[in-house]
């Protein structure tokens, strides 16, 4: 038994003032005379021993009384926990895209948040973490209220931010019983991230009804020509094998083609449909099946066949770069140094310096202004080159300097596969491809400076020296056929193609919502002028960066959901993205929680939400017995007044 108010107990020892007045109470006798004194002695002796009797109960029902008071008011309990500690109650809710698919009560996510909204305690306080929110220190109505809204994200939560966030939590309460209740799927979830936890913590499981799904994987263009488009779609699938499973692409909302396909089981597939080239395609495809997840059975994507990457060649002429600039994908030219069309060096994305041997002042100021108005560089040395002339050069938009030529005859062994130039390039790092080599190079020290690929001695033989607002790209040897064959090694190929791609971040085929997406944007703000980027339901401003010729955005962090989104200057419609939820969401892989106990004690496993909070409320339930105390002190004083009224000595 607990006590709410122990310090009225104190009193007690003041029961001993009813003690002392009745053993010490002095009694006042009247005389009266009797003719029989044997029988009055008799009669006094029987009379004294029943006054006796009788202030003995009075004394004991008037210590009951007063007993069950002070007892009354310290408000004794039965109960697990102290009154005077708070419960609070740490909840992780999984919305990701997984939970919104149906399990034996109906969508995970909506089944979850009702039951927790009818089995949390109304004295408790709560914190919750979702994927994409949190809320702390919140009662049981504002809990309601939020859980009501609640909706699927995107945004994944890795597990270990969630144990964090919970340490931080507790080692700020003071006082205070804590409970940590996981709620999630686990999907692409591993043992390995509880190894280190120390919390107790309560791990409930959803689980979908349905164990297999067909996604959507992919989309990629082909076969393009000047009538006709291939458009594959690649088809995923996870559990048994399908039969005629209908699909349609749809140009906007216009149904274009469609058709019906079988899978075998667990494998992946190509479907393709050949479409008219009608210029600009806003291409949905969409699945009829109903499977696990239904968010996965739709993809979008924008075909914009007229964009081309600007590229300008000065200097002597190279017969590979024509090879890698095919005409597709951009738009190439090349000029000695003494026919350079000066105009056009703003409209480029990209300019090679192709083994100069100095940098005139004229050309040198125009690139200068290029290069800080977001245009990037490649340069490439003569075998004569002017080092002070090129050195003159990249100080006015660089720190960097280069040195004089060595003549040493190495290898080009390193590749930096981590380098964004690399990126999809090597499905794994090569290391036994025929070593290109050179003759002679120009090392080059910046501060700035990141490696590309090295000389077999560590020296750099790309690198890149990334300025504010550009990049400049610098290959430390002359390309020719005397000085290197370089030219000759598949590795000339990707390290041009993506000089090209990186230099203008056209809008792609669609992107992926959680990534981070930067986007070029060919269109000029005067001040005060802002891009937007909205579809029917929102619309929010993204970061940008505004140069002479271009805007550059960048898209991160953003609560998005799959379709077409349009970027607007003001209002009109400059161009138009499609975006898609991660395929990671669709992975059929869940981890089994039940292994969790074998590796941890403090986990506690569930298969009901209801349980885990009937078991918090059951602990924290407090029996308050004070009513009862009052009622036995109306007792002792009914008791009281009887025995004054009918016990008659």
């Amino acid at each position: 038994m607990q006590f709410k108010n122990p310090e009225i107990l104190y009193f007690l020892a003041l029961l001993i003032i009813p003690v002392l007045v009745h053993l010490f109470q002095l009694q006042k006798f009247v005389k009266t005379p009797f003719t029989n004194v044997a029988f009055l002695q008799k009669l006094a002796q029987e009379t004294r021993k029943s006054s006796r009797i009788k202030k003995w109960l009075i004394l004991a029902t008037r210590l009951l009384l007063f007993t069950a008071i002070l007892f009354a008011f310290s408000q004794p309990y039965f109960s697990d926990k102290k009154t005077n500690k708070k419960q609070h109650t740490y909840i992780y809710l999984d919305n990701s895209l997984s939970t919104n698919t149906k399990g034996e009560k109906g969508n995970l996510l909506q089944v979850s948040a009702k039951e927790i909204i009818e089995n949390a305690a109304d004295q408790d306080t709560y914190s919750l973490q979702t994927n994409s929110e949190y809320y702390s220190e919140i009662n049981k109505k504002e809990l309601k209220n939020i859980l009501i809204k609640v909706k699927n994200t995107s945004k994944h939560l890795d597990i270990s931010t969630v144990f964090l966030k919970i340490n931080n939590q507790n080692k700020s309460k003071i006082n205070t019983l804590t409970k940590n209740i996981l709620i999630s799927d686990f999907q692409n979830t591993y043992i390995n991230k509880f190894t280190n936890v120390t919390l107790p913590f309560s791990a409930i499981k959803l689980a979908a009804s349905q164990k297999n799904n067909i996604s959507i994987d992919s989309v990629f263009i082909s076969n393009t020509n000047t009538t006709n488009f291939t458009v594959n779609v690649i088809i995923k699938n996870q559990g048994a094998a399908k039969n005629n499973i209908p699909i349609a692409i749809f140009n906007k909302e216009n149904l274009t083609s469609k058709q019906s396909f079988s899978i075998d089981e667990d494998r992946k597939k190509i479907i393709q449909f050949t479409i008219q080239n009608q210029g600009n395609f806003l291409g949905k495809i969409k699945i009829t099946l109903n499977d696990t997840f239904s968010f996965d059975n739709t993809f979008y994507f924008n075909l914009n066949s007229t964009q081309k990457i600007v590229i300008l060649s000065i200097g002597k002429e190279a017969n590979f770069l024509p090879k890698i600039y095919n005409k597709k994908e951009f738009n190439f030219t090349s000029s000695t140094i003494q026919n350079v069309n000066y105009n056009d060096i703003p409209k480029q994305q990209l300019i090679i310096l192709n083994e100069l041997e100095y940098i005139p002042e004229i050309i040198s100021k125009s690139l200068v202004n290029f290069s800080e108005n977001g245009g990037n560089l490649v340069i490439i040395p003569s075998e004569i080159s002017n080092i002070n002339s090129y050195n003159s050069f990249l100080k006015k938009i660089v720190t960097a300097e280069i040195k004089s030529k060595k003549k040493d005859t190495l290898k080009i062994t390193n590749i930096n596969y981590s380098h964004p130039l690399f990126n999809n390039v090597f499905s794994k790092k090569v290391t036994n491809f025929q070593y290109p080599k050179v003759e002679s190079y120009y090392p080059i020290s910046s501060k700035n400076s990141s490696n590309i690929v090295s000389f077999e001695n560590g020296s750099s033989f790309i690198s890149q020296i990334k300025t504010s607002k550009s990049s400049i790209y610098w290959i430390s040897s002359s390309l020719n056929k005397k000085n290197s064959n370089f030219f000759k090694s598949p590795l000339i190929v990707p390290v041009f193609y993506n000089f090209g791609k990186l230099s203008f971040k056209h809008t792609q085929l669609y992107y992926i919502i959680n990534e981070e997406n930067k986007i070029d944007i060919e269109t000029k703000l005067v001040k005060d002028e802002i891009l937007t980027i909205s579809n029917s339901e929102n619309s929010f401003i993204p970061l940008q960066q505004n140069f002479q010729n271009k805007v550059s955005i960048t898209i991160r962090d953003q609560h998005l959901t799959s379709g077409f989104y349009t970027i607007l200057k003001d209002k009109e419609t400059i161009n138009t993205l499609a975006f898609n939820y991660p395929k990671e969401e669709s992975l059929l892989t869940f981890m089994d929680i039940n292994k969790l106990q074998k590796t941890n004690k403090n986990i506690t496993i569930s298969s009901s939400i209801k349980d885990v909070f009937q078991e918090i409320n059951k602990k924290n339930e407090v029996h308050s017995i004070w009513k009862w105390f009052l009622a036995l002190a109306i007792v002792s004083l009914f008791l009281e007044i009887l025995i004054l009224k009918f016990y008659k000595p």
